[in-house]
Formats: C-alpha cells, sequence, structure tokens
C-alpha cells in the first residue's frame, strides 16, 4: 500500500545555534500549526527549544 498524504517530513531547527538537527513526521490533519519541541541540540549540548522549518 502507498503511503498516506495525510503524514509529512518536517525539519526541527534549534532557536538558539539555528542548526537542523532533527527530522520527523507529523500529521497535516490533527497539528495544523507548527511543532515546538525541547530536543537535545549537540552543538549547544544541552537542550533546547527546536521549531519546525517550512
Amino acid at each position: 500500500m502507498a503511503k498516506s498524504d495525510k503524514r509529512v517530513k518536517i525539519t526541527l531547527e534549534c532557536t538558539e545555534c539555528k542548526e537542523r538537527n532533527y527530522i520527523t513526521m507529523k500529521s497535516k490533519i490533527n497539528d495544523r500549526e507548527r511543532l515546538e519541541m525541547k530536543k537535545y541540540c549537540s552543538h549547544e549540548r544541552r537542550h533546547t527549544l527546536h521549531k519546525e522549518t517550512r
């Protein structure tokens, strides 16, 4: 079966060092806003806020 178009790949970017560290999936239908998560940044060596990029 083909993958659904309802889930899309997104890239998460660190708000402090501006590095794009993570790639994940999200649902277009359930999550309309941009995703924000606290994730570990290897460049900053601590947990920072990561936001979805376009």
